[in-house]
């Protein structure tokens, strides 16, 4: 039997190099495929493997003294699910731009959102309302097939797209209300709440374990509507069957949560394809110019 672990902690790290390194050897010692990236901020991890290997890998994981913390999250998957086995070094565990601007200690990041678990989150929308406002911290593309009822949803292409979008005279207005900011695992979150607070934003939560922690509880039977969007070869996944879609078809507007890419190898963006326009596999200005694909 296999699974999939997802996994963040912010926390100093003197010498990341040298943990990416073990952290590598231990991987690749048990078998795991998939993407762990470290910093002098933390460590980042998504991996797949046998539900043994895994339950292994946390267990060495704690027992180096900085990650003793860590809550891994566990979801279905298997090694299969990624190309291989990625371990790197970078100067953010989660790019935003803003290595300079985050502090640090072993308490996590200094002056972040706070934290609120799932039924936290539904105790504030019943007490404060319509003033609670869901805030997406992920690409556009994600929340296109799932998202918060009712959020804001930033038409941002990349992490580093959110120090520009957070200027924008759109978001003024929301300085002063109760947000919520939610990501996939919580990790952009994380980094977003502080960044949100250093520029004005006066009440920032996140939610504690972000979609994925969400959904096992409440599925979808709570405030998420649509899929959920992975970074691995499942592309998206539903808390359950009665999960509905949201996503809109780029030929037909059918609604789908099915994403593939152009087949135009040189342009290969993400699109949203039903089954009924399966055959249609170009995106719409691919399909416009076939004599150039």
């Amino acid at each position: 039997m296999q699974k999939i672990l997802l996994y963040y902690i912010f926390t100093p790290l003197s010498d990341p190099d040298a943990v990416c390194l073990w952290q590598k050897t231990l991987c690749q010692s048990l078998g795991l495929k998939g993407r762990i990236l470290l910093s002098e901020h933390g460590l980042n991890g998504t991996v797949g493997g046998d539900i043994e290997a895994l339950k292994r890998y946390v267990t060495a994981t704690k027992q180096y003294p900085a990650f003793r913390s860590i809550a891994f999250k566990w979801s279905d998957g298997s090694a299969d699910d990624f190309p291989r086995l990625s371990v790197k070094v970078r100067s953010e565990i989660v790019t935003f731009g803003a290595a300079d601007e985050l502090q640090v200690t072993e308490k996590g990041i200094v002056g972040g959102g706070k934290h609120l678990t799932p039924q936290q989150v539904h105790e504030l929308v019943k007490e404060r309302g319509e003033d609670v406002i869901f805030f997406d911290g992920r690409n556009a593309y994600e929340a296109a097939v799932g998202k918060f009822k009712n959020a804001v949803v930033p038409q941002v292409n990349n992490t580093r797209d959110f120090l520009t979008e957070l200027e924008k005279p759109e978001y003024q207005a929301l300085k002063d209300k109760p947000i919520v900011t939610y990501c996939t695992g919580g990790i952009r979150c994380e980094v977003l709440s502080a960044l949100m607070k250093n520029r004005g934003f006066e009440e920032v939560y996140q939610i504690d374990g972000g979609i994925a922690k969400y959904g096992e509880q409440f599925g979808d039977d709570g405030l998420w509507e649509g899929a959920l969007y992975v970074f691995d070869d499942r592309v998206t996944t539903k808390f359950s069957q009665d999960a509905k879609d949201i996503g809109s078809c780029v030929h037909c507007d059918g609604k789908t949560s099915r994403y593939i890419n152009c087949a135009n190898k040189q342009c290969n963006q993400l699109i949203l394809v039903c089954q009924d326009c399966n055959q249609q596999t170009y995106c719409t200005t691919c399909a416009k110019q076939p004599a150039g694909v």
